[in-house]
């Protein structure tokens, strides 16, 4: 995730000279206290917050288990990935759902934080629940938002409840009851926002909570605002008193201060995160994965989740069947590459898995979506039969893929290796045991 790609490379450098050191000194500790502080004022995090985090850690890491321990360094980390985890909630905060249908959602923000988008996004992300959602277009303001929300509602498949310029206030009442009458379970308000707070918005937003009492009211904020983003969700809560936050654009390049500073600032929890453009780019918020993905611990549990959604149970049991036949080919490669496009951006993909951020270093940048693109069109200017059988690849054929993919002969020549090295490391796990997907 770009988002803290710069904090976890300075704090897995901090860490690296913890860990080299068999017993830590009161003083290193201290050194290593103040260049955390440093990287996190430099992502961007709220002075006090980052003040008194560092006082939490030091408190701990200088306490007798950690001075006394045979590996201090890991005991640093443990103690900071615990704080990190209380810094932003602890533990994952879900929708609260009306015991009586409809729930109902506000969702409110400032102009370009992607609220629009997050209203359909959330639709999306709640139907794969089972819910039945409604979006309601309340923001008669912005020029084409009654528009865009149909637009976007219409890519999750979700109806949109709309009155022209009709009141607002009038139009969230209406819905509710619409809601009740059509059996919508769930009901997504997509309120005015503004390019900065004023007293008029504020207005509206308080008269629509009053007269539709929402279960949830979620502000959107953009993660690459910063600091002015925690300012935004301290002024809105203050008026609105929000139940959460959801955080846009943190596959964007920003420093991440926001994420880490918002619920201790707010007392109000992450409950959702935008991390890409398309409607699926929604993830639930969890402190403990977020807190591992800084410290290049991987997040293991969110990249299963991501695999389930790309490959049904019917796909994992054929890729099963595949291991233990050898019977892999090109054109399962390139489907291959298609459920990797679903699951999100390979750099981001790779981020999950633990170790392996670390191992790569640098090189995690170099990785190229351009050429997975590329070796797509590669395999897709192929005839099925050089896909099913890529031992007649000749010189010919090769420079006739080439030209159709526009690449040259060694990328065909150089997806061809890769594709073999795939194929030997799917035999190898064909020969052990039965793998389970």
């Amino acid at each position: 995730m770009a988002l803290f790609s710069s904090l976890s490379e300075r704090l897995n450098h901090i860490f690296s000279k913890l860990t080299k050191r068999g017993k830590l000194t009161e003083l290193e500790i201290k050194e290593a206290m103040r260049e955390i502080r440093v990287a996190l004022l430099e992502a961007d995090v709220n002075f006090g917050v980052a003040k008194q985090f560092i006082n939490d850690i030091s408190e701990k890491a200088v306490g007798q288990e950690v001075m006394q321990s045979l590996t201090p360094g890991q005991q640093v980390i443990k103690i900071v990935n615990e704080e990190l985890i209380k810094l932003m909630g602890s533990e994952h905060s879900k929708i609260v759902f009306a015991s009586a249908p409809p729930t109902v959602i506000m969702m409110c923000g400032l102009q370009g934080a992607g609220k629009t988008t997050m209203c359909a996004k959330l639709a999306g992300n709640l139907k794969k629940q089972g819910k039945k959602p409604l979006l309601v277009a309340c923001d008669i303001y912005r020029p084409a938002a009654i528009d865009q929300l149909k637009v976007v509602g219409k890519q999750v498949n979700t109806e949109v409840f709309e009155r022209g310029k009709q009141d607002p206030v009038k139009t969230a009442v209406a819905s509710i009851e619409h809601a009740k009458s059509q059996g919508f379970d769930v009901v997504i308000i997509d309120t005015a926002g503004r390019l900065h707070i004023d007293e008029e918005l504020m207005n509206e937003l308080i008269s629509i909570k009053e007269q539709v009492h929402p279960n949830e009211i979620l502000l959107t904020v953009d993660a690459m605002t910063g600091q002015d983003a925690v300012t935004v969700a301290k002024t809105f809560d203050e008026k609105l008193d929000i139940t959460g936050v959801i955080l846009t654009k943190l596959d964007g390049d920003t420093r991440g201060g926001a994420a880490l500073s918002i619920k201790s600032i707010t007392g109000k929890p992450i409950k959702f995160c935008g991390v890409g453009e398309k409607v699926g780019d929604i993830e639930p918020f969890y402190p403990d994965r977020m807190a591992s993905r800084i410290l290049g611990m991987g997040d293991v549990l969110s990249l299963i989740e991501k695999a389930q959604e790309a490959i049904s149970e019917d796909e994992a049991k054929r890729y099963e069947k595949m291991l233990r036949e050898n019977s892999f080919t090109f054109e399962d490669y390139l489907e291959q590459f298609d459920k990797i496009n679903k699951m999100g951006n390979i750099n981001d993909i790779i981020a999950m898995i633990p170790g392996l951020s670390n191992k790569l270093g640098g090189q995690i940048k170099a990785i190229d979506e351009n050429q997975l693109k590329r070796n797509k069109a590669i395999i897709q200017s192929m005839t099925i039969k050089e896909r099913r059988n890529p031992n007649i690849l000749n010189g010919s054929r090769k420079k006739r893929i080439a030209n159709g993919s526009g690449t040259s002969i060694q990328e065909v020549n150089a997806l061809i290796k890769q594709f073999e090295q795939t194929k030997d490391m799917m035999k190898q796990f064909g020969k052990n045991k039965k793998m389970k997907f």
